[in-house]
């Protein structure tokens, strides 16, 4: 799949996810405002009818104790209330002068009104007006006792913003009018309470009383017709609303849940898609190179082989009485010796390969003196070095160095590092190595530093992948699979070591491994 057709379906993906998610934030923020709105919206109708009950509380009181001054039996004809006057239902009383009574046919009237009208009734007209007058006065005593009760309580009502707030209000009932006219607006939460006056100072308040955060205390003024400086109100706080205004979108938690896993699904999808196209560019260049690498030795000794084949070649050689001293013979045998070495060489690379693609191996630990392997391995590779005119310098400072390796790993690891400082020199500089141990705590540090061409540093934390190389451009001086520094670390890991790396671009590089000393 080309990067062009990749980078578009994850443009689009990542688009149509982005796309979702605003879509579902935006809902659930919809969700959260208007449930929010509508539970301020009640509580606000709540608190008014709290406030309200309370005046009418107020005014019943008054009422009682109004009707408890002007006499038991008068208060119990007036029923205990305002609104029962003379007439009752749709009736209407006329009054103009005292001596007549206009009465609408249509009027109910009470009990003992109706027995006199009776009695008028039986007597007779001579009575008639005897009895019409007792009525009127009987009617007019009533009306008179309720319009003066009734302008006491006015009266008192005018008056009540000077009575103490604690004989205005029953603190007791308070919080029952609250519950009753939440739950009357469907609202079961628990709230905290409180009484204050014009001065913030609070009158009353339940136990738990605390206010957390001003905005979120919702107030009605209690008594609205009292003066400005004596106005009261009552403060509301409901501890637990964010919970329950977050309950209203609990049901679209799942829908999250799957967009946040399809999110991690496709994240992850991406990265083995770009990860394997990664690894497959790799192998491609791994393919190549080892096609490259070994047509050189296995050319070599085609036309070696095609040589000692060739009778002519032989005969010339035979008669010459020298085939044994020759020296093209012994070149040619020499030749398809290296090569034979070189495939060799190839093989375990590609050996190395499998090794560490089946995340284990098999080490055959043993006791070994670093500084003695050490010693053996730079005394094989100084030959190397001195063929392109370098020199190795080797310092043995370290004077515990007793470890536990593999003596094959151990050495090829060896052999990798010392090979990179020869394959990465520069041209116009004479290769300079420098081996060393030394002793740091409980561990002995083997240290290779070369003055060869140096790694970048966004270079330094991919050279132990597998497969990675320094990008050199379409120079192919330098020959390898970026196998042998991933083979380093993980033989030094499993070795209970560690391998660091510091490099400056054109002044060198230094490899450093850490073992446990015996």
């Amino acid at each position: 799949m080309k990067i062009s057709t990749i980078g578009l379906l994850v443009s689009v993906m990542i688009f149509a996810f982005l796309g979702l998610i605003y879509l579902q934030v935006s809902y659930i923020r919809e969700i959260v405002t208007n449930q929010d709105e509508q539970f301020e919206e009640a509580v606000k109708r709540s608190l008014y009818r709290v406030s309200h009950n309370i005046e009418l509380n107020e005014a019943e009181k008054l009422m009682q104790d109004q009707m408890l001054r002007f006499g038991k039996r008068s208060a119990s004809k007036s029923n205990s209330s305002i609104d029962n006057i003379v007439v009752k239902g749709q009736s209407q009383l006329k009054l103009g002068n005292p001596d007549r009574l206009t009465i609408q046919p249509d009027f109910s009237v009470d009990d003992d009104i109706s027995n006199k009208l009776s009695n008028m009734r039986k007597e007779g007209k001579s009575s008639l007006l005897i009895q019409s007058q007792s009525i009127q006065e009987s009617l007019f005593e009533r009306f008179i006792y309720n319009e003066n009760l009734l302008s006491e309580v006015v009266n008192l009502m005018l008056k009540a913003e000077e009575r103490p707030i604690e004989e205005r209000i029953e603190f007791k009932q308070v919080k029952n009018y609250i519950e009753t006219e939440l739950a009357n607006n469907n609202i079961a939460l628990p709230f905290q309470y409180a009484i204050i006056n014009n001065n913030r100072t609070i009158i009353h308040k339940s136990t738990d009383f605390k206010i957390v955060d001003p905005r979120k205390v919702y107030s009605q003024i209690l008594f609205p017709g009292d003066p400005v400086s004596k106005l009261y109100s009552l403060l509301v706080v409901f501890p637990s609303k964010k919970q329950f205004v977050l309950s209203s979108i609990k049901f679209t938690v799942p829908s999250v849940i799957f967009s946040v896993l399809l999110l991690v699904v496709f994240t992850v999808t991406l990265y083995i898609i770009v990860k394997q196209k990664h690894f497959s560019e790799i192998k491609k260049d791994f393919i190549s190179n080892m096609t490259h690498e070994l047509k050189t030795p296995v050319s070599s000794i085609s036309i070696a082989g095609q040589m000692l084949s060739d009778e002519n070649f032989i005969t010339t050689l035979e008669q010459s009485g020298s085939l044994s001293k020759s020296s093209s013979f012994h070149r040619i045998t020499r030749t398809i010796a290296d090569e034979t070495k070189r495939l060799q060489f190839l093989i375990d690379k590609v050996l190395q390969i499998t090794l560490m693609e089946d995340g284990s191996s098999i080490l055959k630990i043993k006791e070994l003196d670093a500084n003695d392997l050490l010693l053996k391995v730079t005394h094989i590779f100084n030959i190397q070095v001195e063929k392109y005119g370098g020199t190795l310098e080797l310092e043995i400072e370290a004077l515990e160095s007793t470890v536990y390796v593999d003596e094959m790993h151990f050495t090829n690891v060896l052999f990798n590092l010392m090979e990179n400082a020869v394959k990465y020199r520069r041209q116009e500089v004479p290769l300079l190595l420098k081996v060393r141990t030394e002793n740091i705590e409980d561990k002995i540090c083997i240290s290779i530093r070369d003055n060869g061409t140096g790694i970048k540093k966004e270079n330094l934390k991919k050279i132990f992948d597998r497969y990675y190389r320094v990008h050199t451009g379409n120079i192919h001086n330098v020959k390898g699979f970026g196998l042998g520094l991933a083979y380093v670390k993980k033989i030094v890991e499993e070795l209970n070591g560690t391998v660091k790396v510091e490099s400056e671009k054109n002044v060198g590089t230094m490899f450093t491994i850490s073992l446990p000393y015996v």
